[in-house]
């Protein structure tokens, strides 16, 4: 009853629908064939259509690494973090800048009148920098500090934005896989109602049985729904993740297996800490630290600054005129210059400022308090790392399980299918009827293959996002050789 694309031919099903069961033992009545009959069997067909559409409409398998860069592209939390790591590269080139001289030019409009030892310039240009500072050296590098910071800030919340779209994309794997299991028991089960009532027709079987048929029916076209329910929600999560409409978006399958050792004793530390985030910890500590030190650093110290300064004075003033004849009577010269400079260097010694002094105290307790963050921050992501190792661990039976499991109800179909060809001779006459209930338990059997490797998936990523490796194993999916696919299912026969 399956195509080559796995949909449900529904025509073909209500062609074996319309006919006599022969598959059967011969029955003692003659089989209904009353407009309720026919009615029912189409209800049937209907219900199978629900399970499996008869047409997909055409899906883009987006790969995970693929979708991790869309992210990684355009979500906001990371373009966040790079105006982050821009404003902590101008407080750098500020502290830094700070013995380049500045240069400042300006103009003045007007007139005077009357004596006056400092007529209005008509422009003015002023210069100066800093020349030495016994803090500055600690500003600068407590601005170096936090350039690091915020760029290990950045390498964390991408390795975030990664751990939200990968466990994006594998929960919509998962979904599409469950989703096609949970269709596939739908189908046995609308195959065994038809079976039970064809059954209770011929007297082989009770009104009970029937109705345990509809219920396990009906339970699974609830599942069904539920399954397309998480299907679009997984969906359209990853869309927004990734920024594209979630219409006809699918992902593949194709997963890296073990891309990185999960032993402990694998050196797997950013810049000796356990990742990004707890390494921006201490650079940030030291950033404060080094702040602390240039504020302590003030008193009994000398800060040197260079100055200069250009003026042109305002020559039609009357301010101007009247100190021009000033200086033509006590030196005898004929013209006054309306030019002036000067330059040279301030040195300031602070020998008491308890403000500054109490400021200094301040930020020193500030740095404390940041370095104790980033020490716990060290032990609670070293904790993380050993429990999801061990974790792990336990998933990697459990799946080991699930897959026995699975494999073993696989092969008892085989044997119940080889015995219903057979006639099983010598042992109990198996019937259509076991066969559908067989299929239905291998299937439940394989969704916990499916359960259990999704299990797994989503802590090997909270793992790798906790050791700061998500984002180069994440790129490793390019090169990962074919898409994880279902075992093969048997087609369901009347």
């Amino acid at each position: 009853m399956m195509r080559e694309d796995g949909t449900m031919d529904v025509d073909r099903l209500r062609e074996n629908l319309s006919e006599p069961m022969t598959s059967l033992p011969p029955t003692r009545r003659t089989p209904d064939h009353s407009p309720a009959r026919r009615l029912r069997r189409l209800a049937i067909a209907l219900s199978l259509a629900v399970c499996f559409p008869l047409a997909h409409s055409a899906q883009a398998q987006l790969s995970l690494t693929t979708a991790v860069d869309l992210a990684l592209g355009s979500n906001p939390r990371v373009q966040g973090a790079k105006a982050d790591v821009a404003k902590a590269r101008a407080q750098f080139s500020e502290a830094r800048d700070a013995y380049i001289p500045s240069i400042n030019a300006g103009m003045n409009l007007g007139d005077s009148w009357g004596y006056s030892t400092n007529p209005p310039t008509l422009f003015t240009v002023t210069g100066g920098s800093l020349v030495f500072s016994a803090s500055q050296f600690y500003y600068i590098r407590a601005a170096q500090a936090g350039l690091d910071a915020a760029q290990l800030a950045l390498d964390d919340m991408r390795e975030a934005v990664a751990e939200d779209t990968g466990l994006a994309v594998v929960a919509l794997d998962h979904d599409q896989q469950r989703e096609q299991v949970v269709g596939q028991q739908c189908n046995f089960a609308s195959m065994l109602v038809s079976i039970v009532e064809s059954r209770v027709d011929a007297g082989q079987d009770s009104a009970i049985d029937l109705t345990q048929a509809k219920l396990t029916a009906a339970q699974l076209r609830l599942a069904s729904l539920r399954a397309a329910d998480e299907t679009a929600l997984d969906r359209e999560r990853l869309a927004r993740l990734i920024g594209l409409p979630p219409t006809a978006l699918s992902v593949d399958s194709n997963f890296p297996a073990s891309p990185i050792s999960f032993d402990a004793t694998v050196d797997t530390t950013v810049h000796g800490y356990a990742n990004s985030a707890v390494a921006a910890a201490f650079d940030n500590a030291k950033a404060k630290q080094q702040q602390a030190w240039g504020d302590a650093r003030f008193r009994f110290r000398p800060q040197v600054n260079f100055f200069a300064q250009y003026n042109y004075y305002a020559t039609f003033s009357d301010s101007f005129a009247q100190l021009q004849k000033i200086y033509q009577a006590n030196t005898g010269q004929t013209t006054l210059s309306a030019s002036e400079g000067a330059f040279g260097v301030q040195i300031n010694l602070p020998i008491m400022d308890r403000t500054r002094a109490a400021k200094a105290r301040e930020s020193a307790a500030d740095a404390a308090h940041a370095l104790h963050d980033a020490q716990n921050a060290q032990i609670a992501a070293l904790n993380g790392q050993s429990l999801m190792r061990h974790t792990i661990s336990e998933l990697q039976a459990q799946a080991e399980v699930a897959t026995l499991e699975q494999q073993l109800a696989q092969q008892q179909l085989d044997i119940l299918q080889q015995q219903l060809k057979s006639g099983n001779p010598g042992g109990p006459q198996m019937t259509p009827k076991d066969e559908q209930n067989a299929r239905i338990s291998e299937r439940e059997k394989y969704l916990g293959v499916v359960d259990a490797g999704y299990q797994l998936r989503q802590a090997e990523i909270h793992l790798l996002r906790q050791t700061g490796e998500l984002l180069p194993w994440l790129k490793s999916a390019a090169a990962a050789s074919a898409p994880a696919t279902l075992p093969p299912t048997p087609s369901p026969q009347p």
